[in-house]
């Protein structure tokens, strides 16, 4: 199983937005220790300040090495198929080919209110935008026409850097209408780490792998990742719990008990065995999403230690074993995070889809 690593654009309580040097910092860190997935999500306006995901990944490509850039995701109704493709396309090449498009519809009204969109259209714009960018991506093939989109005309030049384009994957949190979707139009599918235990996930992937063969695709070149899976590793069970109520539970709208079990927040063992869970029930790669203090500070808008980064790899620790000597988010070596309750404001109250 592959290791991934979200780009620090969300802003923690009590941090500084990143800035160009704690942005290629991560990027350099997280390469060397062998992390080979790096993400980038996606918010126009947010009830936190969010760094531009497109952008940002942009000024990965020198410091990335052989990375995988991702979107996970990016919002191909409320940015535009066209715009997207092309910003995507240019990455692509930029780096020589490691771009991987993940798309959904996005899980705030307020994007789509910025951008003039009514809400109530998300899921059939969404569905012609995928093929839009398909035809897009893809030169001299046939263009979509659509309800709301048409690429009929339209040549976008420079290509990328793959014959074919990138590939586009879709999110979906593993609802029957989701999976479909996802093997009828994606590339490869992205799970929310957020939203799915390893039972979840592998009964999604199930159905998936059910639907893909029925449309004579061999599900095991079908590739997926869990995305989205907020981390922060400490020992003291009092901080774990503070994080997960005080400031991930607000955020994403979830019961702390439901965190609890999915997120990657608490001691180097009890996470490494999630992640080996997910390892053991087909994931292929995942990606954390580091909760805390700003690079350079102590616990990590930077990527995790090599010690911990080889617990997770290993799985759980078998007993006699040895355990991993702490990193340096560990307690001892850093600081608790400086979180604050913000509870729920107005601006973090959308309905959120269920992809």
């Amino acid at each position: 199983m592959d290791l991934g690593a979200h780009l620090p654009l969300l802003g923690w309580p009590g941090e500084e937005p990143p800035t160009l040097a704690s942005l290629t910092g991560f990027v350099r860190r997280a390469t060397e220790l062998g992390f080979t997935w790096l993400s980038a999500n996606d918010h126009i306006v947010y009830g936190r300040p969010w760094l531009d995901g497109p952008t940002a990944l942009a000024v990965t490509v020198a410091d990335s090495g052989t990375a995988t850039l991702a979107t996970s995701i990016s919002l191909p109704v409320v940015r535009g198929p066209g715009p997207l493709a092309k910003a995507m396309a240019a990455i692509d090449r930029l780096s020589g080919g490691r771009v991987v498009i993940g798309v959904g519809p996005g899980s705030s009204e307020r994007d789509y209110e910025a951008m003039g969109i009514a809400w109530s259209e998300r899921w059939p714009r969404f569905e012609e935008a995928v093929q839009a960018m398909h035809a897009l991506l893809r030169p001299g093939g046939e263009p979509f026409i659509g309800r709301f989109y048409s690429t009929e005309g339209i040549e976008l030049l420079p290509a990328a850097a793959r014959p074919g384009g990138p590939p586009i994957w879709i999110g979906s949190w593993g609802s029957e209408a989701g999976v479909r979707r996802v093997a009828r139009l994606a590339d490869g599918w992205l799970a929310s780490g957020y939203n799915a235990t390893p039972s979840m996930f592998a009964d999604a992937r199930a159905r998936l792998h059910a639907l893909l063969a029925e449309a004579g695709t061999d599900p095991s070149t079908f590739p997926n990742a869990v995305v989205s899976i907020f981390t922060h590793v400490t020992e003291d069970r009092a901080e774990a719990d503070a994080l997960l109520a005080d400031v991930l539970a607000p955020m994403l709208h979830r019961d702390p008990s439901d965190l609890h079990e999915r997120l990657f927040v608490g001691p180097a063992g009890e996470i490494a065995a999630k992640a080996a869970a997910f390892r053991d029930v087909g994931a292929e790669r995942i990606a954390i999403w580091p909760v805390g203090d700003p690079v350079g500070s102590s616990n990590a808008s930077r990527p995790p230690s090599p010690s911990w980064t080889r617990t997770l790899r290993a799985g759980p620790r078998r007993p006699g074993s040895r355990r991993a000597r702490p990193g340096p988010w560990t307690p001892g070596t850093a600081r608790a995070p400086r979180l604050r309750s913000r509870g729920r404001s107005a601006s973090d109250r959308s309905p959120v889809p269920r992809p």
